[in-house]
Formats: structure tokens, sequence, C-alpha cells
């Protein structure tokens, strides 16, 4: 019998708890494991259970969803840490995906969306929502002051693809999966994976999600 997933819960909120709470433990494949109220919590609930999903809020008291994100990512054996995020995405957001967070899910998202999510991160299919990626746009070029840099940094990044790859990069920007990469860009599912292997080692990024923090700092979308 395959092993469940293991998934903590992390939010401020008892009732968002409470209701993620049921949403996972209705599925079978999925195991609740532990649950946490701020960053601290986390980092201890995580060391004593070793999950592989965290689902982990962001703005919260005593630690912040970040700082324990960037903590955990720092472990030798992290979890998948999956961002929860109300409807307006902000920078902090942002930054948790540049750090490593494997996605992000909006906190309204239908019972059924979350469940497939945290089995598609499980899986090692880093999630990008379609729905917030024009928000994380937003973000990432609302303050040119603090992102001049970080888009020249990426403007140079992308000038060293080739233009294949420059239009995959595009695509994963978009939140698009392998599957339909392969069919707007008329390729094999095969291919687009080589592409994406080669876009990681390029662009020094550990997963998808980290290629598309690339494009949105240049501007490309």
């Amino acid at each position: 019998m395959t092993s469940r997933i293991r998934v903590v819960v992390v939010d401020d909120e008892p009732l968002a708890r409470s209701a993620l709470t049921l949403i996972l433990g209705g599925d079978p494949e999925l195991e609740l494991v532990g649950e946490a109220a701020d960053g601290a919590e986390a980092i201890a609930v995580v060391r004593a259970q070793a999950p592989d999903i965290v689902l982990m809020d962001i703005r919260m008291p005593v630690r912040d969803g970040l700082d324990a994100t960037r903590e955990l990512l720092d472990r030798a054996d992290p979890p998948r840490v999956v961002v929860l995020t109300t409807f307006n995405a902000d920078e902090m957001v942002l930054q948790a995906l540049r750090i490593g967070a494997h996605g992000f899910l909006l906190k309204d998202t239908p019972p059924a969306e979350i469940v497939a999510a945290v089995k598609q991160v499980a899986a090692g299919r880093p999630m990008l929502s379609p729905s917030v990626t024009a928000q994380l746009i937003s973000v990432a070029t609302a303050a040119p002051s603090r992102e001049d840099e970080a888009r020249a940094r990426a403007n140079e990044a992308l000038d060293t693809l080739t233009e294949r790859e420059r239009d995959i990069a595009d695509a994963i920007a978009r939140g698009l999966s392998n599957s339909d990469i392969a069919k707007e860009l008329h390729l094999s599912v095969a291919t687009v994976k080589s592409h994406i292997t080669r876009l990681l080692l390029k662009l020094d990024a550990e997963n998808r999600v980290q290629i598309a923090i690339v494009v949105l700092h240049a501007g490309q979308r």
C-alpha cells in the first residue's frame, strides 16, 4: 500500500486551519499530521512530524511564514512548501517564491482544487496558479526603484536562452503545464521536459516557479 502524503497546516486563523483540516482529512491519500498558528510553531511541528507538504500562511504573529519557509527549505531534507495567500498577492508572497516555495494557493480555492494542488506538489510538480499570476506580475513591477536591479539580472539571464527556451519560459510564467506547452508550441512533452531541464540550469532555478519569477522580473509578461 502506498504511504499517504503527510501534510502540516500553518495559519494563525483557527477557522482557516479547521477548514483545511476538514478538506484534507476527507481524502484517503492525504494525512494531516500537524498544524501550527505561527512560523515558530511550524518549525517545531515539522521537526517532530517530518511532513511531505506544508501549507504555509505568510502573515502571522510571532514569526511570519516567510521566515519560517526560509528556515524549512534550508533543512537537509526539506518539506515542500505551498504558500497560502489572500486574493491580493503581495511582496511577501513573491519573496516566498523566490526563496524556493513550490507554489501558492488562494485561501478561497475550492476544496477539490486544494487537494489536487497538494498532490501535484507532492509529486514534484510545483504549482503556479494562473488565477493569481497577473497579481504577481503587478507586484513585481510596482516599485521600479526596488526592482531595477532584479529586472536587469533577469534580462541578462533570459538573454542566454534560445528563442524556443524563451517561449517555454514565457509559457511557464503563464501557468501552463508541460502538456499545454507541448500543444501550444507543437512539441512533444519529452522535448518540453528537456528544454525545462536546460532552463533550470541556465537560470540557476530550482523549479519552474522560479523560472516564472525570472520572467516576471524581466517584464516579459
